[in-house]
């Protein structure tokens, strides 16, 4: 179901510590308070992969809405120890794939009120001081960071192979200040090595930008590979990506950032990916990443929850999750979302190639009849009945599918062109939804 790459077969076995994870509330640098903090772009860790060696990451990103006074966060919460950030930029991406960055736009990152370095412990997380630069609705920002010897707390998954999210690794030594990229060579690395080059899907450390906007709040979309966008190739981008191609069309009273929370091989009850042995694979089940990737997120307003093919599949090491399971995984979900005063819009889980009237597919079935009629969502969208073979339901269309589990570019075009922007308040005019 996860599509992972071989590399995580000999993964470093740190433990994974659950209780870390929960008390993430404390961040370090505090959110400020002002209230017009929105996260234009997010990318939710997944575990530990070994040390940083004496190189710089370039990390891309794509901002979902314009701002100013831009704040990074940068997170450890996946390590057995502390972690020291030496020297971070932020910048502005020139040219897709490419990593230059435009002159005027490199501003030096600083933390806890001017320190240029930063400690970061196990566990836990910090936000940059903030940096004035202007940030345009679906412009590439470039994270740059300097951290040898640092465990490395990363996201790695193959995603588009040009687009971002993205990383480049440059030769040895601190090239954080590189406006011209000449340290940082172009050429696609696929098999997650730390060798200099494009990283498609893999980004170390950083995991929020936010920024001073006037948006009308951010939708966080909690999910597992179809929303992290696996194998969305072909110079494809993910559906979360289009979603946010439509919402930036929209006069700014409309908007509202959009940004991706996805992780391959994720769960969305408490039990660990099926599949991997080493629970660094995949991110902590759902309920427990909630408070970080969710409920922390400055001004989010909205959640869409996209989850439990990877419960439901199972047969690894851990059997598939009955209906149940799946289920009370939402609830706890959707129950803590409302507490915060958020909405929850649930979206069916997707035909996973199960054959007819097997127990798998029972469950699914049983998922989906949850989600569609029980209302503790706020909204729904149906996925399940947009995205399946008329045919036969148990397949995603054969054209708009990479795989049993995954869409390819054409899907995720689907997905995002079905979703009906009412469910997050958000009216488009001449909209046929």
């Amino acid at each position: 179901m996860i599509g992972h790459r071989s590399r995580y077969a000999g993964a470093r076995r740190f433990l994974f510590v659950a209780t870390a994870l929960a008390a993430l509330c404390s961040l370090g640098a505090a959110q400020a308070d002002s209230g017009n903090e929105f996260a234009t772009w997010e990318n939710a860790l997944e575990g530990l992969h070994d040390i940083s060696g004496d190189f710089t990451v370039r990390n891309i990103g794509r901002s979902s809405i314009a701002g100013d006074d831009v704040r990074v966060r940068l997170s450890n919460l996946y390590g057995t120890q502390s972690i020291t950030i030496v020297k971070a930029t932020i910048g502005l991406q020139v040219n897709q794939a490419q990593p230059a960055l435009f002159h005027d736009s490199l501003r030096k990152l600083t933390f806890n009120g001017g320190k240029e370095s930063v400690t970061i412990g196990a566990g836990e997380s910090v936000f940059s001081d903030p940096v004035h630069l202007r940030v345009a609705a679906r412009q590439n920002v470039a994270v740059s960071i300097y951290a040898p010897g640092a465990q490395i707390n990363d996201h790695t998954f193959p995603a588009p192979e040009l687009n971002p999210p993205g990383s480049f690794i440059s030769g040895a030594g601190d090239h954080t200040s590189d406006v011209e990229g000449d340290s940082f060579p172009s050429t696609l690395v696929f098999d997650n090595t730390r060798v200099p080059g494009w990283h498609p899907g893999e980004l170390f450390w950083v995991d929020l930008i936010d920024v001073q906007a006037e948006a009308r709040g951010t939708i966080v979309a909690l999910g597992d590979s179809i929303t992290d966008g696996y194998q969305v190739n072909l110079g494809g981008n993910r559906w979360t990506d289009l979603l946010s191609d439509r919402i930036a069309a929209l006069e700014p009273e409309q908007q509202k950032a959009i940004v991706n929370a996805g992780i391959s091989g994720n769960t969305v009850s408490r039990q660990p990916n099926p599949y991997d042995p080493t629970n660094q694979c995949c991110g902590a089940p759902a309920p427990v990443r909630l408070e970080h990737d969710v409920l922390s997120v400055p001004g989010v307003t909205d959640v869409l929850l996209l989850e439990g093919t990877n419960d439901l599949g199972g047969d690894g090491a851990y059997p598939p999750s009955p209906a149940s399971q799946v289920i009370g995984g939402m609830k706890e979900i959707v129950q803590r979302v409302h507490a915060r005063g958020l909405r929850i819009v649930g979206a069916t889980v997707l035909p996973m190639c199960n054959a007819a009237g097997s127990a798998k597919e029972q469950n699914r079935l049983t998922v989906n009849a949850f989600i569609r009629s029980s209302g503790i969502f706020d909204g729904v969208i149906d996925w399940d009945a947009v995205m399946k073979d008329p045919a036969d339901p148990t397949v995603i269309r054969a054209e708009w599918r990479h795989d049993c589990y995954h869409p390819n570019a054409i899907g995720d075009r689907k997905m995002a062109d079905a979703v009906d922007l009412r469910l997050f308040g958000i009216q488009e005019q001449g909209s046929d939804h």
